[in-house]
């Protein structure tokens, strides 16, 4: 893990603040038992700025710079629920922002499996860093348009946008095999959060989970 100027009492209690925060997120959303592992695994406080970081499991966004946040830990949960990973799954994230999504969608799947593309170019750099320096240094991180997707690593079994976008970018819903999923905060000013299974003509099976706000997708 990255150096932490807190002693071990703090660490014990962020382990501990980490565990309650994963149980009440579980009973709240009914996610999983593997989700749940997936968030009381992984550190939250050390993908956010220190001056936030006693605020890193109350579950909520936290701004993390450069106009962007971290997703709330039950929003994560969600998200991770729908697409039903399983370990070994080939999985595109768009909008890495500091790395904490994809950290615990390298919990579920395995770190050599997540591919993610953020358009800031420092937000870029630090998520890598940080992944690396925690354990999930085989999550694949580059900086670019999202919309674009990943097409050097296509198919992949799931695909998911950590910000709002108009629709599923074309190139996304194409680099996922045909069976795959895809999830996304659909929308601008209204957001919704769409789930789909692509068909084996291409189109996509929709489903609708209810109002969400995300920062938007940039490109």
């Amino acid at each position: 893990m990255t150096d932490d100027p807190t002693g071990p009492d703090d660490a014990d209690e962020f382990a501990s603040a980490r565990e309650r925060m994963a149980d009440a997120v579980a009973r709240q959303t009914d996610a999983s038992d593997r989700v749940r592992r997936a968030l009381a695994a992984v550190p939250r406080h050390e993908f956010v700025p220190p001056g936030r970081r006693t605020a890193a499991y109350e579950d909520r966004p936290l701004p993390i710079g450069d106009g962007q946040t971290i997703s709330a830990p039950h929003m994560v949960a969600i998200m991770a629920d729908l697409l039903d990973l399983e370990p070994g799954d080939e999985v595109l994230e768009i909008g890495t922002g500091c790395g904490y999504h994809a950290a615990v969608t390298a919990a579920l799947v395995g770190d050599g499996n997540v591919y993610s593309v953020e358009y800031g170019a420092d937000l870029a750099e630090r998520a890598r860093e940080t992944l690396a320096d925690l354990g999930y240094g085989g999550v694949s991180v580059r900086t670019g348009d999202g919309r674009e997707g990943w097409p050097e690593r296509a198919p992949f079994d799931a695909a998911y946008v950590t910000c709002a976008a108009p629709s599923f970018p074309d190139p996304v819903v194409e680099q996922v095999r045909t069976g795959g999923r895809l999830l996304a905060p659909i929308g601008s000013a209204r957001q919704t959060l769409v789930f789909a299974y692509k068909r084996e003509d291409g189109s996509l099976d929709r489903e609708d989970h209810g109002a969400v706000r995300f920062v938007p997708l940039r490109g």
